[in-house]
């Protein structure tokens, strides 16, 4: 039987004060939140599902490590309970990915308190640090499918405190623990248990992402990593693209860039160094399917590194917005080999 914990607390505010150079990226980061962050996939990345395989599907379903993870901020002013909302949370019907039969079984846990976002991020690692506050296993529920089911009420101040984002963190990962199928889902921080109800000033970032293409060859699907002041270069890497068309890099200072791509069940590496301009920026990487043949049911998962081996944020909604490349700029459209 699917079990479910929830930790209740008296809902209050902990003020503090953030370094000035936390409080100049909140402000870039509320210039785009009166576009929705709530929704993950967010609108702007034109992404239909995330996707988690059971922990017994072979990797060339794409899925590399059957672990998704997901953080949300919600401002340190906001007033009252948070809710977790996931979509489809059960592996059954026509939305996810069957391989024989449904027998998946899909864990997804929400975490907050110290070490929740600080400690480890890297879904290959020890990543369930922090306090459990809910957990709950899917597996072939008809009762779920195509349906919401709601986490919470969380206390904003059960989560992590950020000063960088003047707000605090909660976590949720999805876990294939069982099974060999793909559950493809979506999830929505919510002020309301029953309906969708945006947290003014929310967002959600993740730092290895795994998603679900488009069947068609229309749709152009796009995530945004932040590059701050830091970071001099960086290598994004993805795997099992299935030489499905091109994944292109758009900035401020490049038009376009190729990356190299992957077959199945494989890895493909690019690294380029950042420009001045491209700094305290949002890059967005463009995943443009080929048009002949289909390919059907793509998964994909995408990181992206600093030259330090550090895991870069992908906003659901950019910060600073959209990158636009700005004419005059000293970058060129770069073809990979």
């Amino acid at each position: 039987m699917s079990q479910l914990i929830k930790v209740n607390h008296k809902y209050s505010i902990i003020k503090k004060r953030g370094k000035p150079a936390d409080l100049l990226l909140f402000l870039l980061f509320g210039l785009v939140l009166h576009v929705s962050g709530q929704p993950v996939p967010a609108e702007v990345e034109n992404i239909p599902h995330l996707v988690t395989f059971g922990n017994k599907a072979a990797t060339s379903w794409g899925d590399d490590d059957f672990c998704n993870i997901f953080f949300f901020i919600i401002p340190k002013d906001h007033d009252g309970p948070v809710y977790i909302r996931v979509y489809d949370p059960d592996c059954g019907g026509d939305i996810d990915e069957i391989n024989g039969v449904f027998d998946t079984k899909t864990e997804f846990s929400v975490y907050g308190g110290e070490g929740c976002w600080t400690d480890d991020i890297d879904p290959t690692g020890t990543f369930k640090k922090g306090n459990l506050l809910a957990y709950k296993v899917f597996k072939t529920q008809v009762k779920y499918d195509k349906k919401w089911y709601t986490f919470g009420p969380f206390n904003p101040t059960e989560g992590e405190y950020a000063d960088k984002f003047q707000g605090y963190i909660i976590k949720i990962i999805a876990l294939g623990v069982d099974g060999d199928d793909g559950n493809l889902y979506n999830y929505y921080l919510s002020t309301d248990p029953n309906k969708n109800v945006p947290v003014e000033g929310g967002d959600a970032f993740t730092y290895e992402y795994g998603f679900r293409l488009w069947n068609d060859t229309v749709n152009i699907s796009h995530i945004y990593p932040y590059v701050d002041s830091r970071v001099v270069s960086i290598k994004q890497t993805n795997f099992d693209w299935d030489d499905d068309g091109e994944i292109r890099t758009v900035t401020v200072a490049r038009l376009y860039q190729l990356n190299k791509v992957s077959g199945q069940d494989e890895w493909a590496e690019s690294e380029f160094k950042i420009f001045d301009k491209e700094k305290n920026t949002s890059f967005d990487f463009q995943f443009i399917k080929k048009k002949y043949p289909m390919v059907r049911n793509n998964n994909v998962v995408i990181s992206v590194r600093n030259q330090y081996g550090e895991l870069l944020p992908f906003h659901t909604v950019p910060i600073g917005g959209v990158p636009k490349f700005q004419y005059g700029a000293a970058a060129k459209p770069i073809k990979h080999r």
